[in-house]
């Protein structure tokens, strides 16, 4: 089995040397967990060895989404040119008008949808992340209505070849508790970012709940954003 470094090396220590090839992979956490840099640190590594990875942003301007990672991961020097080259492509404009317009149905969700299938067939990308479900969910309202258009954004994903993460929402941000939400099921693997401790102390941790076709640690393992990007404290001791 062919397996995708995310290039955060103690997450992939934490999936045995990375994601399976063609996964579809969930990333959930309370606000502040760093779930949207993690996703913009997969598609930069990625776009470093040579993969066309995009990012597509429903939250926020793909420019603010740039700034904010260049700010968090100030060594990450090259991101520039990378975006420039189109091997790390930050797109989402349409999507941010929708949202301020308080667009909420399926047929605008279609349309992101058609987007960001066709910014991956248009630069041939291997590599996604969308940023964040918890857009879409809001977007289509009904429950069974959102579960079947992920099941549809799976298959598609999986027909186009594509490894990718995709954000969501924790109410709980330092446990799972009886929060199991209906992405966990569908989806291939699911990554959980946590943030306990008091409010003047926090500490950040994250765990793979589930990962198709391999085998990965079941630690909840430390980690920190540092200008090099994240640091997942994986040593034995946590493995």
């Amino acid at each position: 089995m062919n397996k995708v470094k995310t290039g955060i090396e103690g997450l992939d220590s934490m999936l045995y040397g990375g994601i399976p090839e063609g996964n579809q992979v969930i990333v959930a956490g309370g606000p502040g967990a760093g779930k949207t840099l993690l996703g913009f640190e997969y598609a930069y590594r990625n776009a470093k060895e040579g993969n066309t990875s995009l990012f597509f942003a429903m939250e926020e301007e793909p420019e603010r989404v740039v700034e904010n990672a260049k700010e968090a991961f100030s060594n990450f020097s090259d991101v520039d040119d990378l975006i420039r080259s189109k091997k790390h492509i930050v797109d989402g404009e349409d999507a941010a008008s929708v949202i301020r317009s308080g667009g909420t149905d399926t047929y605008e969700f279609g349309k992101l949808i058609a987007d960001i299938e066709s910014l991956i067939t248009t630069y041939h990308a291997n590599r996604a992340v969308i940023d964040s479900l918890s857009v879409m969910e809001m977007l289509l309202g009904e429950p069974n209505v959102y579960r079947r258009s992920l099941v549809s954004l799976i298959s598609n994903f999986r027909r186009l070849r594509v490894t990718s993460l995709l954000t969501c929402e924790l109410a709980n941000p330092e446990s799972l508790g009886q929060e199991l939400r209906p992405e966990f099921f569908i989806f291939d693997g699911v990554i959980v970012m946590y943030e306990t401790g008091k409010e003047d102390r926090r500490t950040l941790a994250m765990e793979v709940l589930k990962m198709r076709g391999s085998n990965h640690s079941f630690s909840i393992t430390p980690y920190e954003i540092t200008p090099d990007g994240f640091n997942v404290i994986a040593g034995e001791e946590n493995l």
